[in-house]
C-alpha cells in the first residue's frame, strides 16, 4: 500500500465523479492530498476556500482526504509533501492525451514521480466541471452529478452572474 498520493486539479466545483475517483484511490493509499492549484489558463468560479470547502463537506466520512492549495510546480509540492504518487482521472481519449504529456513532463522533472491514471464509474465519464457550469449557467439541473451544497452554490452564483449581464 502507498502511503501518499497526491490527486491535483482545479475542482472548480468539485463533481461526484471527482470524488469517485477519490475513493478509488483510497484503495491503494493510506493518504490522499486533494491538491486545489489554479490553472492560468482557467478562471475559477469558485475561491480555494469555497472549493476546499465542498471537497471537505463531501469527503468527511472517508478517512485518509487531506485538501490543501498549491501554487507551484506539481513535482515541487510533492517533493514537500514526500509524495511520489499522482492521482489522475481519464474520462476519454481527449484527456489521456493531455494527462500522458503532463505525466511525462512531470517524470522528466523528477523521475521518482509516478502518475495512475484512474477511470470513473461509467455513470460520471461524460461529467467534467466546464459542462456542469456550463449547464449550471442555462437553469439545467446538475444536483444529480454534484454534492447539494455546489448545486446551492452554483444555483446562486450563476444566478448572480446572470443578473449582472
Amino acid at each position: 500500500m502507498i502511503h501518499r498520493a497526491v490527486y491535483p486539479g482545479t475542482f472548480d466545483p468539485v463533481t461526484y465523479g471527482h470524488i469517485d475517483l477519490m475513493k478509488r484511490a483510497l484503495r491503494m493509499c493510506d493518504e490522499i492530498i486533494v491538491a486545489i492549484s489554479d490553472n492560468p489558463a482557467k478562471s475559477p468560479l469558485f475561491t480555494f476556500e469555497e472549493r476546499k470547502r465542498f471537497i471537505e463537506d463531501s469527503t468527511g466520512h472517508l478517512k485518509g482526504i487531506t485538501v490543501e492549495y498549491f501554487d507551484v510546480l506539481l513535482v515541487d509540492y510533492m517533493k514537500m509533501l514526500g509524495a511520489n504518487l499522482v492521482i489522475r482521472g481519464v474520462r476519454a481519449i481527449s484527456d489521456f492525451e493531455y494527462e500522458f504529456q503532463m505525466a511525462l513532463m512531470n517524470r522528466a522533472l523528477n523521475p521518482e514521480i509516478e502518475t495512475v491514471f484512474l477511470i470513473p464509474n461509467e455513470k460520471y465519464s461524460f461529467v467534467s466541471s466546464r459542462l456542469i457550469k456550463e449547464v449550471a449557467a442555462f437553469g439545467g439541473g446538475v444536483s444529480h452529478l454534484v454534492p447539494a451544497s455546489v448545486a446551492e452554490a452554483l444555483r446562486q452564483r450563476v444566478g448572480k452572474l446572470q443578473k449582472d449581464r
